[in-house]
């Protein structure tokens, strides 16, 4: 049974979510506050986060900023803050989803049960690992033990990066658009949420070192393409449809 933490300052919204979940077969625990979340955290790491923006302690944003200093774990942000630049913020930060205020609680459920179906999907993907090369620089991916290197130097990416890398790496040379990623990472495809993908993007290549925008080309004005050399023979993954 998966374990999802929800925070949230507001107890009628808090619980609202807590009672649909447990309805849907999840684990859940709530808290109102961030010091009880970190907490909950330090002590079992649960496999979802369902934040708040702001709380009675302190905001959400500056909590997962340094939450992903440690953990990998996914995190949605379910808050009020519906402007761009609050959204944009989020996904910068870390997170895997952003849910605006009021929002449906079965649409709710129905992300998460897909965020939990790509992440086992992905892992059944890469179940042996993944090593690749470009020039002399050297890549693993290993879904099963969550490690992802370049170069011997291990690299923590969120769950959203994960999903996009591991999207990118088993359709490896061919250009793969915004649209597309929206649609086989994120469930939506809105074209105002073309820039969440570039941050994504932009954080994972920024993490990949002086080479990162090498691995992950850009092809203006349509997407991107992974420009990595499998240095095993593996099997085609949910090849991508050109659009």
């Amino acid at each position: 049974m998966k374990l999802i933490y929800v925070s949230d300052s507001n107890s009628e919204d808090r619980e609202g979510i807590k009672q649909y979940f447990e309805l849907s077969g999840y684990e859940v625990q709530a808290f109102e506050d961030l010091h009880t979340l970190q907490v909950a955290i330090a002590r079992q790491i649960p496999d979802l986060l369902l934040l708040d923006v702001v709380l009675t302690d302190g905001d959400g944003f500056t909590f997962i900023k340094k939450l992903k200093q440690t953990y990998s774990f996914p995190v949605i942000f379910v808050t009020a803050r519906v402007a761009e630049s609050d959204r944009i913020l989020g996904f910068e930060l870390g997170a895997d989803d952003y849910v605006c205020k009021p929002f449906s609680s079965k649409e709710l459920v129905l992300r998460v049960h897909a965020m939990f179906r790509r992440i086992d999907m992905s892992a059944s993907a890469f179940r042996s690992g993944s090593s690749w090369t470009l020039g002399n620089s050297f890549m693993q991916l290993d879904e099963v033990s969550h490690l992802f290197s370049v170069d011997g130097q291990q690299i923590a990416l969120t769950a959203a990066e994960w999903r996009i890398m591991s999207y990118l790496v088993s359709n490896s040379g061919i250009l793969i658009t915004r649209s597309q990623i929206l649609e086989h990472c994120f469930d939506y495809s809105f074209e105002s949420y073309d820039r969440i993908v570039d941050t994504h993007v932009k954080n994972m290549r920024a993490k990949m070192g002086p080479l990162g925008s090498q691995w992950i080309e850009t092809v203006r004005g349509y997407g991107y393409r992974f420009a990595g050399h499998s240095t095993v023979v593996r099997p085609s993954v949910a090849p991508a449809k050109q659009k």
